[in-house]
């Protein structure tokens, strides 16, 4: 198996309304790729939320009483506070410069993935900008998938990434927010391993093993690749969403 990760160069700064689809094909002509059966393109949640105008200037924002008693314990800003109050369906824990809250997509991640980093609005002062996760990622890489086969021609699947921490380890790592057209989870439950025994519990988290290494791929800081262009995807391609990688919260032994 060869699996092959391009970042794609020439993506410029990305603005509300931008057309991701159109972006990404001008760069994969430029680089001389051809889309085809099995290719998988992993775009990172910034883009995704900027084309989507997810951008929230801080001094629009009124703190509702719980955010500002809230913001007082975690030493943050009472609107950002409340904008990961809005953005969350529960607060899990928290401590001074941190709350890990259930983001309303269904995952646990900290500040509800809100971000300064590599953000700027139109007007006023750059630390007043903020931004947000997509409404729905599973629904943007849908939109991004079908542009890109409605003109390619082949199966493609999408992938929208964003760096999460964990509970367990040090470091952020690339983790899966939204997909399509691709798997989330490989069930290699009854499969024969080198000795013949038969797996009884293994299921593999594919698609936040390929948001890891693209992520790697792609950098943290001002790389300016935020498009990777996969190939050799050891796993068929299938419908799928992010509720597959989820956990239960009757399973979750953190919570």
């Amino acid at each position: 198996m060869t699996l092959t990760l391009t970042p794609l160069s020439g993506i410029p700064l990305i603005q509300p309304g931008d057309d991701l689809a159109g972006i990404i094909l001008r760069s994969l002509a430029a680089a001389n790729i051809e889309l085809v059966d099995g290719d998988i393109l992993v775009l990172t949640q910034k883009i995704v939320s900027k084309a989507e105008n997810r951008l929230v200037n801080l001094t629009k924002v009124v703190p509702s009483p719980a955010a500002i008693d809230l913001a007082k314990e975690v030493a943050k800003d009472p609107r950002l506070v409340e904008l990961v109050l809005q953005e969350s369906n529960l607060v899990l824990r928290k401590r001074p410069g941190t709350i890990i809250v259930e983001h309303r997509l269904g995952f646990v991640c900290a500040n509800a993935g809100i971000d300064h980093s590599n953000v700027r609005g139109e007007t006023g002062e750059p630390e007043d900008w903020v931004l947000l996760l997509p409404k729905d990622a599973d629904a943007s890489a849908q939109t991004v998938r079908q542009r890109l086969e409605t003109i390619s021609g082949a199966r493609l699947g999408v992938l929208i990434i964003d760096s999460h921490g964990r509970a367990w380890r040090m470091g952020t790592v690339g983790t899966t927010i939204g997909l399509a057209g691709m798997p989330g989870l490989a069930d290699l439950r009854g499969k024969p391993d080198l000795f013949d025994f038969h797996l009884q519990i293994t299921q593999v988290g594919v698609a936040d093993e390929l948001a890891a290494a693209a992520s790697l791929v792609m950098g943290q800081a001002e790389e300016g690749t935020p498009v990777i262009h996969v190939r050799g995807f050891p796993y068929p391609l299938r419908e799928a969403s992010l509720g597959e990688i989820l956990r239960p919260k009757e399973q979750d032994l953190f919570r």
